[in-house]
């Protein structure tokens, strides 16, 4: 969440995507994982069941802080959910991008070029941003460069 919170800052102005709001839905876009742990389909949960599941983690979450905070964070969250706005679309993209880059960097650490494609395989043509399909290709050839550096 903080990479991703982080990334905001560097929303292009030119796309008229809110940078702030793009920060702060970035901050509270997986809140609720740290009550109901980081559901993935290999969990055998519905989507209508992960979404309760958060709903009611988020709505304890916030019930712990003052309403007009709690009433933000509940509506950024459900904004990203629903991916109705830009930023909400957006910050989903540097979602996927950071899962992909924390990839990237597990395998150079552990010395395992292509180790954890699947990854990148579940991203494929997912990106919508511009930009965030930018940063893609160069993560790509960057890992590239450095698979082809590993071999030799």
């Amino acid at each position: 969440m903080y990479r991703m919170a982080m990334l905001s800052f560097l929303v292009d102005p030119k796309t008229g995507i809110n940078k702030d709001r793009c920060i702060k839905m970035s901050l509270v876009h997986d809140m609720a994982e740290s009550i109901v742990g980081d559901l993935t389909p290999s969990d055998n949960v519905s989507k209508d069941e992960k979404f309760i599941r958060e709903e009611k983690a988020m709505q304890h979450i916030t019930s712990l802080v003052g309403d007009e905070a709690s009433q933000e964070m509940i509506s950024l969250w459900k904004e990203y959910e629903t991916q109705s706005t830009a930023e909400a679309r957006f910050v989903k993209d540097l979602d996927r991008f950071e899962m992909i880059l924390q990839a990237a960097e597990y395998e150079q650490l552990d010395g395992r070029p292509k180790a954890l494609q699947e990854f990148f395989d579940s991203t494929n043509g997912k990106f919508q941003s511009p930009q965030v399909k930018e940063w893609v290709e160069e993560l790509k050839r960057i890992r590239q460069e450095n698979h082809k550096n590993d071999k030799t």
